[in-house]
């Protein structure tokens, strides 16, 4: 029997909601269970209605992504979970690929390569993520950038009760203390190159209209998390 997939997507007053949902009901592989969590918003819920009876739908206060995602995760039935952003979309091949890839490789946690797309939905830039021939390459960014785009990534469930969840006291850079957690505590993050995520960039997206409070939280987390990688580093070269 192939293993339940929870999809976890968080949502905030978001207009492309409806199609991020429709991605994850087309997906090739099943069985998948959708989670959307409401992180309290008031616009656009309603796009949300013909999808009710095969969504599971969250509410909650507005609490930030971080939040969502744990909140998601907590209630995910899933073995696997994966991250869906309301404005991105998964291919239809995303969950088969990647539960494949992941079982292959013994993977606890793995992200995919993926496209840009823009509001209208077409693809402004083909295979964006980067490529790294050797571990140690992709280990080293983490110590200027963050290099995993959080929609691409699949998690083993039982990950969260060896590392813990989401830091709920990161609005923005939640992501990569994760990564650098999970890397720290020893579960390498597999690779995947193939482009199984379209996402969107767009002026309402929140990179966007928090970049100045983006790049002060990111300033002090990736300090942090150069202290947490930069021996790993030193000790695979």
């Amino acid at each position: 029997m192939r293993p339940l997939v929870t999809i976890v997507m968080p949502f905030y007053n978001d207009p492309y909601v409806g199609q991020a949902v429709q991605s994850a009901l087309s997906q090739s592989y099943s069985p998948i269970e959708i989670i959307v969590v409401d992180d309290g918003s008031w616009q656009y819920v309603d796009r949300l209605a013909p999808f009710m009876p095969y969504i599971h739908y969250l509410g909650k206060a507005n609490g930030g992504t971080a939040s969502a995602l744990n909140h998601g995760i907590r209630s995910a039935s899933g073995e696997y979970i994966a991250w869906l952003s309301s404005d991105d979309i998964f291919y239809p091949d995303k969950i088969n690929n990647q539960v494949l890839f992941m079982q292959e490789h013994n993977a606890w946690i793995s992200h995919t390569n993926f496209n840009y797309i823009d509001q209208y939905s077409q693809v402004t830039h083909y295979r964006a993520g980067v490529s790294f021939e050797r571990m140690v390459d992709f280990y080293r960014c983490f110590l200027n950038a963050n290099p995993v785009n959080g929609c691409t990534v699949m998690m083993r469930k039982q990950l969260f009760a060896h590392i813990g969840l989401f830091d709920e006291s990161l609005p923005y850079t939640h992501d990569l203390e994760f990564w650098a957690r999970a890397i720290q505590a020893g579960f390498p993050m597999h690779y995947l190159n193939e482009p199984l995520v379209a996402y969107r960039r767009h002026e309402g997206m929140g990179t966007i209209r928090h970049r100045e409070a983006i790049l002060h939280e990111y300033a002090r987390t990736q300090a942090s998390v150069r202290t947490a990688i930069a021996p790993i580093v030193a000790a695979m070269e």
